[in-house]
Parts: structure tokens; sequence; C-alpha cells
């Protein structure tokens, strides 16, 4: 190009447009696939100064043009490093903020290392590209994968606007700062330019910017590049401000870069103008870089199918104990897992390198996205030695995952310390079927157990101290006490507020109740007959069944008998498993009823004023424990209701999480204990209520040995072999005790759900016995019946259990619950007795009924039932086998667990609190001192 021949003038302004308009279109896209889904952009600033102000308006009011959210978060200049920084994680954490900018310079009073500050931003939301990592990203080339830095890449799709070929050309770069110079020169470089960077050091400067077919400037000098030093026909690209005086402007100055823009114009192809060049291009790529931030994280909440290593089994012929399969495998640190999942840094709290807590906003996060098939594991009623539940549930999703390549989850219950200890031990599974580390599983895993143990023992001292304060003092001086005067103030609590609106006292001045007022507050008139809350511990300790407290002198004769109850029995367990959120937690707590007054009206938590501190002790034990099966696939650990007395899943919140995780294609296998007559039952007619979940199969657990026993086999007891009927082939006990099986798969079918037997098989069992089981289970209404050895081989032991489950999933299903809420209690009970168990009718004792009529009268009739009797028959008597007929059902009690949300009828005897046997499971546990392993048989 001959000199003085006018450049052509590259318009940041209308590239930056182009982009902008694409941008818009991007973010309507996702906004439609996602309602009301907003890329998220914050702004940190230190300080005041304007110029950094007049910078954050400029990207505020793009920002909010294209339709991304921009929050402008100011900081006080005497804000301190640390400080920040816990600032800049949270922003981290925020799954509703897709960019983090920190505008520099930091204006701080304090000592405050920028680049420390920058580097604490997540590499997913370094959207400036300017943390070390992305640096380092450049330095090596990676520019897919990351963020690059603003400036720089605006400068680059200027470049291309211009129609200059970058191959092959000679580039320099005129400049070396960390935000313009240094990446310009990597991105060129990259872009197969050979590239010379110059800077205040280089000899002969003018000599080596005439080589530049492409010439870029940013070094903050006003007009310092002439006309001679640029080669006819390059393309210039000028990324100086500076501000020179100039007397014919209004402001007194005006802007120029730093090229000198007339001469330079004559001699240059291409030029960007100051201002309107460069500068609306940097803002334009930091747009660019939020949405495509915001675009990864639509992704994610897509999930595809999982990019998951899976843990390959050395197995051996003859299996060894359970602890001897779970120490040969090394699980996958969980943090490598969640990864795998498709859960955030930021959504995963790590406990050790084997376990962690979930995040609830993984649901936030993950709403759009749509479910995974629901399975439930249940069984035929079992013997004493159990058939196996748990262990087809780890086998089942390690075939499903492993082997058969599907998102899986596995949702099982923790395990309480007592039978831990007493004589079933742990309850991770078995053989090659097993959450992994089982010690950590079966032990304290993240103290969840503990956290319920506090805050039930924390009530039960509430009501003991409540009694005793209201016998011993006056209105006057209970209410100084429960509303004391502080620095001359007297105030209610928030919890003492909803009190008084539950009493109709709408006076909220605390100086101002009448004394009539003042003792409805202060007075609950707890009914000591009527206290149904039982202090608890995790341990069997037959002891405890029946105590007296209160026989201090210090208690001044206030004794009363109670008892103490196993953990896993407290209604907080129930809750945990049950509830939905923090919120719904936080009302289940203030609604569990403890007693009822002497006027006949329930007392609960909230009036006691303890339901906050509960939620305060639960608030980490609500989020889901996340492990790991020997194949690596996936487990939440949550929660363990009895499954008599309360209903015997695993949480509603460990459900919700996984089946978003694993996507519309993926699985959740859970387990409902006991027979499908308690916990499946339970699962259906309660969990499944309160989830708003609706299950695609049940899968049916099923051993020649429970229908030997079924059928009229010898008695099964723990610690005693097996009789010679057990061992052998003997088609007509298992013929016989099909009739158990029978009544199962009924059950599942009148929910309107799939069955699919899985015959665990045993080394005892033999082929006639195992396909007899497969033909009459098929016969009776099974969409399937599958043998497996999961025990055994593993995941590859019960991959035709995996596939007939999948192929069940696709089946039509028209799930229904067994009753309406609406129904007397007596009716609810009676459905159940007749269309689960089998029963001709059922008999309400009067303390019984008497106790039915106080919860209608209190409001309670329409919760559900939790029927508690015993798993190992139909019946109310362990004793009877099969299937029988012409029955009745004894309900000698009915008890409420409200703030769960249920009502618990007893039939016949059980305790809550189980003993030690004569030959526990501590026998067998003991540590290795020096290699500091659990060893024993769990």
């Amino acid at each position: 190009m001959a000199e003085d021949t006018q450049a052509t003038v590259l318009s940041g302004k209308k590239v930056a447009q182009d982009v902008h308009n694409k941008l818009k279109q991007d973010v309507e896209d996702l906004k439609r696939e996602f309602k009301n889904f907003a890329p998220g952009l914050a702004i940190v600033q230190v300080g005041g100064r304007e110029d950094s102000n007049v910078y954050i308006r400029m990207k505020v009011k793009a920002a909010e043009e294209i339709g991304i959210k921009a929050q402008h978060i100011k900081f006080p200049r005497t804000i301190t490093q640390s400080q920040l920084v816990q600032e800049v994680k949270k922003l981290n954490s925020d799954h509703t903020i897709h960019g983090i900018i920190v505008q520099m310079p930091l204006d701080s009073d304090t000592n405050i290392d920028s680049d420390l500050v920058l580097d604490t931003v997540s590499p997913d939301k370094d959207v400036d590209g300017l943390t070390t990592a992305s640096a380092g990203r450049l330095s090596h080339g990676m520019l897919k994968g990351g963020f690059l830095p603003c400036t720089p890449n605006g400068c680059m799709e200027l470049i291309r606007r211009s129609g200059a070929k970058i191959q092959g050309a000679t580039a320099v770069v005129l400049g070396r700062s960390k935000i313009v110079g240094t990446p310009m020169a990597e991105l060129l470089k990259w872009h197969h330019a050979t590239v010379t960077t110059c800077h205040s050091r280089t000899a002969d400067l003018p000599a080596v910017t005439k080589t530049a077919d492409i010439l870029v400037v940013g070094i903050g000098r006003p007009e310092f590049v002439k006309q001679s030093w640029i080669k006819p026909g390059a393309v210039v690209i000028d990324c100086g401000i500076n501000s020179i005086p100039d007397e014919t402007k209004k402001s007194g100055s005006r802007l120029v870069g730093d090229v000198a823009y007339e001469e330079a114009s004559k001699v240059a192809s291409v030029i960007t103008p100051v201002p309107g060049g460069v500068g609306p291009m940097t803002v334009a790529m930091l747009m660019q870089n939020t949405v495509i931030s915001a675009q990864n994280a639509a992704t994610q909440m897509r999930a595809s199918r999982w990019n998951i290593s899976y843990l390959p089994l050395d197995i051996l012929d003859k299996v060894p104990s359970d602890i001897e399969v779970a120490r040969a495998q090394t699980p996958k640190d969980v943090a490598e897992l969640a990864e795998e999942i498709g859960l955030l840094n930021s959504e995963v709290d790590l406990y050790g390198k084997k376990k962690a807590k979930v995040s609830l906003a993984v649901l936030q996060r993950l709403s759009y996205q749509k479910d995974g098939k629901y399975v439930v594991v249940a069984g035929m009623t079992p013997t004493p030695l159990g058939e196996g539940k748990s262990t087809t549930t780890i086998g089942l999703v390690q075939a499903l995952g492993a082997h058969l390549k599907n998102n899986v989850f596995a949702c099982v219950r923790q395990p309480s310390q007592g039978p831990t200890f007493g004589i079933k031990g742990g309850a991770a599974g078995g053989g090659y079927s097993q959450v992994i580390p089982m010690d950590e599983f079966n032990l304290h895993l993240t103290g969840d157990i503990h956290a319920i143990t506090a805050a039930n023992n924390l009530l039960a001292a509430q009501i003991d101290a409540r009694m005793f304060h209201e016998s011993t003092q006056s209105d006057q001086a209970l209410y100084s006490r429960l509303v004391p005067e502080v620095k001359g103030i007297r105030q209610f609590s928030k919890i003492q507020i909803n009190r008084l609106k539950k009493l109709g006292i709408l006076e909220t001045d605390p100086n101002k109740l009448t004394d009539e007022e003042i003792s409805k507050f202060v007075r609950l008139n707890i009914d000591p007959s009527t206290i149904s809350w039982q202090r608890v511990m995790d341990t069997n300790d037959r002891f405890l069944r029946k105590i007296t407290i209160g026989q201090s002198p210090t208690e001044k004769g206030h004794t009363r008998e109670c008892q103490f109850d196993i953990t896993v029995a407290s209604e907080i367990m129930a809750i945990l498993a049950l509830t939905t959120s923090l919120e719904d937690m936080r009302e289940r707590l203030g609604n569990m009823v403890v007693a009822s007054d002497t006027s006949g009206n329930p007392v609960t938590a909230e009036d006691l004023g303890a339901s906050g501190a509960l939620t305060v002790l639960m608030k980490d034990a609500i989020r889901p424990n996340l492990m790991q099966t020997l194949e690596g696939t996936p487990v939440f650990v949550h929660a363990g209701p009895f499954a008599n007395i309360a209903h015997g899943n695993s949480s509603i919140l460990a459900d919700k999480i996984a089946l978003k995780l694993v996507g519309e294609n993926g699985f959740v296998v859970t387990e409902a204990g006991f027979g499908a007559d308690i916990g499946m039952e339970k699962f259906f007619n309660i969990k499944c209520r309160y989830s708003g979940l609706v299950p695609n199969v049940v899968v049916l657990v099923a051993t020649v040995r429970a229908l030997k026993m079924h059928g009229g086999g010898p008695a099964v007891t723990p610690g005693v072999p097996l009789p010679a009927e057990y061992t052998s082939e003997n088609l007509g006990l298992v013929e016989g005790g099909f009739s158990n099986l029978k009544k199962q798969i009924e059950n599942g079918g009148i929910f309107g759900i799939p069955v699919v037997v899985a015959i665990n098989s045993f080394l005892t069992d033999t082929e006639a016995e195992l396909n007899l089981v497969k033909k009459l289970s098929v016969d009776a209404g099974a969409v399937d019946a599958v043998i497996c050895n999961h025990w055994a081989k593993g995941g590859a032991g019960a991959v035709q259990l995996a596939e007939a489950v999948v192929a069940a999933s696709d089946k039509p299903s028209d799930f229904k619950f067994l009753y309406r809420l609406t129904l007397p209690i007596e009716e609810k009970i009676r459905i159940i007795a007749q269309k689960i168990y089998g029963a001709d009718d059922i008999e309400i004792k009067p303390e019984a009924q008497e106790q039915i009529n106080r919860f209608r009268k209190q409001g309670f009739n329409d919760l559900p039932i939790c029927m508690a009797k015993t798993h190992l028959s139909l019946t109310s008597d362990p004793s009877k086998k099969g299937a029988p007929t012409g029955f009745t059902i004894p309900v000698r009690d009915v008890r409420a667990s409200v703030g769960a949300g249920f009502l618990y009828p007893l039939v016949g005897t059980m305790t809550t609190m189980p003993g030690l046997p004569t030959r526990p499971c501590i026998y067998d546990i003991d540590l290795d001192l020096e290699k500091e392993e659990v060893q024993g048989l769990f």
C-alpha cells in the first residue's frame, strides 16, 4: 500500500455490537430452555476510584442489554485480604454466578495481594481470563476449555475482521503487560504468526515495529508510535487510552491512543480508533466469556452420560469375608467421584477422602433436569438372617453402571450402631456387592446419628426442665425469666412470637400483656402421663427400656418413669428421612407432639421453644452422604429410620438429588426395609406421598431359603447351623412357601407398579429349585424373574437382573395409593391389614381406640398410617409363615409422629430398644494398632 493512502478504520463499536446481538440471542435461547435462568456476572470492587466506577458502569450496562444479571459488589477500603478472599470464595460457590471480575486496581487501605485475590476466582468463572491458571493454559496453547483474556481476545477478533492473514504473518506486540501485551503475543503465536514482543529495553524500536504485518500497541504512552514506525499496509491495533490536554474540548482534554492516529492512518491498511476501537471489544469479550460460562453450566444441567471410571474387581472363587473383600479394593477419592457425576466443588464438603456431604443446592441448580427412573428394592417376608436386599441393591447398581454403562445411584439407609455391634453386624451389603469403605459406612459416617441423638435429648431435657420450672415458680417469675429484660429492653424471641400467635395473643410488646395472657403464655401444663417423647442413644442397651429420672434431691421429688429408645427410633430420624428442604425440616421439628396438656391439647416442640435449636443441630445432617460401591458407582447413604415404628426408608432428599444427577435416562435404586408388606407399603403410602415421586419398578428379593421356611421348614436361628432341609434340594418346601412370595408380588401389583423378582442364589441352592422359583414368580404376575449371584460375582452376577429392570422401567405403570388420607383412622388401618397382609379384619383394643379418638380430636385424622408389626410374618404372630388367611390384626395402641407426618398403630409386642445377645459382634471387632485399620466381622 502506498504512503498517504487513508487506512480503513476498524470500528470496535460495530464489531462489538455484532457480538452483543449474537450473545443476546444466546441468552434468550438459554432462558427459553431453562425457565428463569440467566447468566450471572459479579463485579467485585474495593474502594471507589472514579475511573473504576466508569468501567464498571460500562460493564453493567452492556450486561443488562444482553440479558446478563450483573451484580456490582462493593467493599470498603478497610476490607482485609482474608475477608476479600472469603467473599470471592462465596461467589465461587454461588451457582447463579457464572462470571467473576475483580476490578483492578484494588483501592484498599490494607495490604492486599492482588494476584492472590485474582487466583481465588474459580477457573470456570474467570471470565476476565487473568488468573495464573488461565495464563498458564494460554502459554501452553490450550485455547479451548478456559477463558481468554478479554482485551487480547477482542484484538484477535478485530484482526480477523480486518481480513488480515495471521498464519505466517510477522507480528509485533509493543508492551508486555500481563493484561494485554504478554497474552496478546501468546495468542498470535498460537495462531501461527511469527511474534516479536517489544518493551522499554528493546533496541532500535522503530526498526523492529516497521517489520510488522500486524502491529499491536499497548504501553500507555500517548501517540508514541509514529507513521515512520509502521510498515506500509500493516494492520494496526491500538490498545492505548490516554487523556491529553485539548482547549477546544469542553472538558479541556481528549482521549488518544498509543499510536499517532492521524499520521499512522496514512500508511496502515487498517487501524483501530481511540476511543471506539479496542475498548468496546474488551467489554464484548467479557460478556461473551460470561455467556459461555453460563452455557457450560447449562450443559451440566442437561446431565449427559457420566464420564466415570469404574473399579475392576479381582474376584476369587472362594469369596473372602466382607471386610477382606472391602479391604482388597482401593476406593476412588470421593472428590474425584463427585466430579465424575457432575457435582460442583462448591456442592461437596469432604469428610476425609472417601466420604462427603452434598449440598441441597444441587436441587435448585438442576431444577430444570428431568428425573431418572426410580426403582425400589423390597423383599419377601425374610428369615431372621435376612435375604440380601442390601446386597441386591448394591449388586444391581454395579451392574447398571459398571456393566451396562448407565448413570445410576444407590440410595441406602445409614446403619445403626446398635445392630452393628449387636447380632446383625453391618449393613453395607456383602461379598462383592458392598458400599466402601465398609468400616466408615458402618460406624460414625459423618455424624448424622449423633446429631439426631443430641437433638432428641435436648428436647427431652427441655420437657422435664419446663415441667420442673412451671411447678416451682409463679406466673410472673416464669415470665421474667422467659422474657428477660436485657440492657433495659424486653422483647420476645421469634419462636415466642410464634407461640403468641398460636394462643391468639396479638400483642407483641412484653410489657403490655395482661395477667391472663401471661399465664397462658408461660404455662404449658404438660400432663406427665401423656409424655411420648423418650431419650435415645445409638447402642443396644436392654437395661434402659424402663428407668426413673429426677432422683437427685435438687429435682425436689419430681421423678417419673420413662425409657430410652435406640436413636434410629427417634421421630427426628423419621423427619430427616421424609423432609424435603431445610424449611420443611424446621416446620416438621416444630410440629413434633411430645405430650398433651391437662386439657387434652397437643404440646409441641415449638411450644417448648426448641424447634430452632433442633434445626441448628440438624443443619448438616440434612445433607446426604456420598460414598461408592466396590465397582466405583456412587451411593447416597442418608437417614436410617426403623422399619417398624417408622417407615424404614432412606431419605427423600437423597433420592431427589440422585434423580436429578443421573438425568432422564439414568436410574436411582433405593431400598425399603423388611418385607414388602412393611417397607414397600410404607415407601408407597408415606414416602411417595411426601416426595411426590412416582416409582417405575419394584425389585422383589427372594431366596430359596426363605421359601423353604415359609413352606414348613424348621426354624431358622441366627448363630445356629442351618438344618439339612435348607442345604439339600426340596422342591416341595419351595413350592409350599411360594404363597408368601406370591402375596408380595400381588402387593406390588396393588400399587400399579411392575414387579421384577430377584432370586438371590446361595451356594446350596439347586438349579431345579431356582428355576421353579423363576417359573412360579412369572406365573404369579411378575414381569420377570431373574436368578442372580451378585454376592459372589459383583455387578457381573446381576447383569441379567439389571437388563430386566431396564426393560420393566419402559413398561407402563398405573401408580396409585392404597387409601385416601381423609378416611377414618380405623378404616385406613383396616385397608392395610386386609389388602396387604391378607387379614380378615382388625381388632382395636380400648386403649388404642382412646388414642385414635384423641388424635382425631386434635386434628391428626388425615395423616398416613405407619403399621408397627413384626417383619417375620404377614400376621402379628412371627411364628406364622407363608400367607395365612382367616386371621385378625390386633391393634393394642396407636401413637403419633406428627412432625414426621404419620400415625403408627402398634400390633403385638415390640421393643424400641434392642438388647445385646449372649455373643454380640463386639467379640469379633478390633483395631489393628499398627495399620490403624478396623478388623472383625461387619
